[in-house]
């Protein structure tokens, strides 16, 4: 790979490796073109590694070679394009507020559907019902796991996954290049203003597509999850009209302090050092942009659109709270829901991988700082504070 990013290279590398040429749409290029340009404007300034830039020049291959899988599957099964996603659950908030936690109680119950690790990263072709957990690219993803676990223990702190349990709807996103994940490889202030301001439309239709390919042969409810679904609401509901949103919350202190440690691992990964100015500064004004925009989507259309759950209370009592969230929800809370529910507390209870500890100090900030960008927040809401 030569000491620059080119979009027309990492095109071309992902139709060469997948044999295929025709995606669906260019939606993707507008955000492709950005990343690009804000890459290569930080190399002359030493803010990516060599090995840095491989992974974005990886990724962002692996991303359109997706897309173009993608597509080609629904040109050869045009009639899934006709299957409605129903009454889709989507789990947001302000980052590192128990979105994960949320969005593995709800993938626990054996009634709904969630699009898995594994299967976001190699969607085709789909799985079925019975092989979610047992295909052989699941199974090979769970043997990666164990080993990246053994070399690095530590890993478990952070993030509570696995090939077999729900991610992100970020790396489904990717394959439009219109995701706050891609913000996070390093100091990326272009695609910082761009992810923050552009149409949304083209993300979430495509992210449409890639839940009636999975569900094709796996169907239900789905329930996705996403921090910075936040962030995107009017689009969220224009592609999704029926949508069922709970927004989690926590202390925005915390959730801040743990935000910048985690995106901190993703500076380590592409710039080999930890950018703590940028961390402090971007991401502080990141977690309040995401309840901000929550609370001006809900001024404009009312309350009754989202479901509130606070963090605090789910850790107090798992199963009445997600009892509760039902009804709201307008779903059965079956035996079978409670069953898997409880079994996945049991499997992992908190503090299995150890305790994930920050300060805000490492990034220059202080609660002090920060009371005024949550102000709004902490007024409307009675959020429980962490120490």
């Amino acid at each position: 790979m030569a000491d620059h990013l080119s979009a027309a290279e990492i095109i071309d590398e992902a139709r060469t490796s997948t044999g295929l040429s025709h995606f669906d749409s260019d939606s993707y290029r507008e955000g492709l073109d950005v990343l690009v340009d804000d890459v290569n404007a930080g190399i002359p300034k030493g803010w990516f590694t060599d090995d840095g830039l491989k992974r974005i020049h990886g990724d962002a291959v692996h991303y359109l070679a997706t897309r173009l899988k993608i597509a080609d599957y629904l040109t050869q099964h045009p009639e899934l394009l006709e299957r409605k996603v129903e009454r889709p659950v989507f789990v947001m908030g302000v980052p590192r507020t128990g979105t994960t936690l949320m969005s593995n109680l709800l993938a626990a119950d054996p009634a709904r559907r969630s699009p898995l690790t594994w299967e976001i990263d190699d969607p085709v072709p789909p799985a079925t019902t019975a092989t979610l957990k047992t295909d052989p690219r699941a199974l090979a993803r769970l043997e990666q796991e164990k080993v990246m676990l053994a070399a690095n223990p530590d890993m478990g702190k952070y993030y509570r996954g696995s090939a077999i349990y729900p991610n992100e709807d970020v790396f489904i996103m990717a394959g439009d290049f219109k995701t706050l994940m891609i913000e996070s490889k390093g100091r990326l202030p272009a695609y910082k203003d761009f992810i923050f301001s552009c149409d949304m439309t083209s993300s979430y239709e495509y992210h449409k597509k890639f839940l009636q390919v999975l569900q094709s042969q796996a169907p239900g409810v789905w329930n996705c999850k996403k921090p910075s679904h936040s962030l995107y609401l009017e689009y969220l509901f224009k592609v999704y009209p029926d949508a069922r949103v709970i927004w989690t919350h926590r202390d925005p202190f915390t959730a801040t302090g743990s935000l910048c440690s985690i995106i901190s691992l993703s500076h380590m990964a592409h710039m080999g050092r930890i950018d703590s100015e940028w961390l402090g500064e971007d991401y502080s004004w990141q977690a309040a942009e995401h309840a901000n925009r929550i609370m001006d989507f809900r001024d404009k259309h009312g309350e009754d659109k989202i479901i509130d759950v606070h963090y605090v209370d789910l850790m107090r009592d798992p199963i009445g709270v997600m009892k509760k969230l039902y009804t709201q929800l307008g779903d059965k809370f079956t035996p079978e829901a409670e069953a898997g529910i409880q079994g996945w507390l049991d499997d992992n209870p908190q503090g299995k991988f150890g305790k994930h500890e920050y300060k805000l100090a490492k990034y220059g900030l202080s609660k002090e700082q920060l009371e005024p960008l949550f102000e709004r927040y902490l007024s409307r809401y009675d959020v429980a504070r962490e120490g």
